[in-house]
């Protein structure tokens, strides 16, 4: 078990869960998570209780990635969170959200979110903006070269 903790750009806790490692390399963690809230309407998808979560977390890169599958095991899509570089101790990770989202369909397609908030935010230093947009541009890039997670992308809805 391991205890996942979201922070806002100042370092305030947003969010607090846990889940469990799957696969612990250097500098790598990847855990599995349950949605135990309730449902949540995105517009591009819906997140429901028994929703099964596959997190990808990086202390060299400037995201992390969630492949969502439902409680039958079929994927629903990535959901990239925009981060400064994951900080992985023995029994936590923390990470410090930048605002910008990106969803990922099966198919590949990308909608990136919330740039009009990270347009807004006046709490980033000049690093923690300029890290964001590399982490925007190397996710975006990792999609469309089908490095993992996305190796399993396809083009049949």
């Amino acid at each position: 078990m391991i205890t996942v903790i979201k922070l806002g750009p100042q370092g305030e806790e947003k969010i607090r869960y846990t889940g469990e490692i799957v696969e612990h390399t250097h500098g790598n963690i990847v855990i599995s998570a349950s949605w135990t809230m309730g449902v949540k309407e995105l517009g591009y998808t819906r997140f429901e209780p028994g929703d099964l979560f596959t997190e990808y977390y990086y202390q060299d890169h400037w995201f992390n990635i969630f492949e969502i599958a439902n409680a039958a095991g079929i994927r629903k899509g990535w959901y990239c969170n925009i981060t400064e570089p994951a900080q992985i101790y023995a029994d936590r990770i923390e990470q410090i959200d930048l605002f910008l989202d990106v969803w990922v369909k099966p198919t590949g397609e990308t909608t990136i979110l919330d740039e009009d908030e990270f347009e807004a935010a006046t709490t980033m230093s000049e690093e923690q903006k300029i890290g964001a947009q590399k982490g925007l541009r190397d996710l975006l890039q990792w999609v469309q070269e089908r490095q993992r997670p996305f190796e399993s992308i396809t083009t049949e809805e």
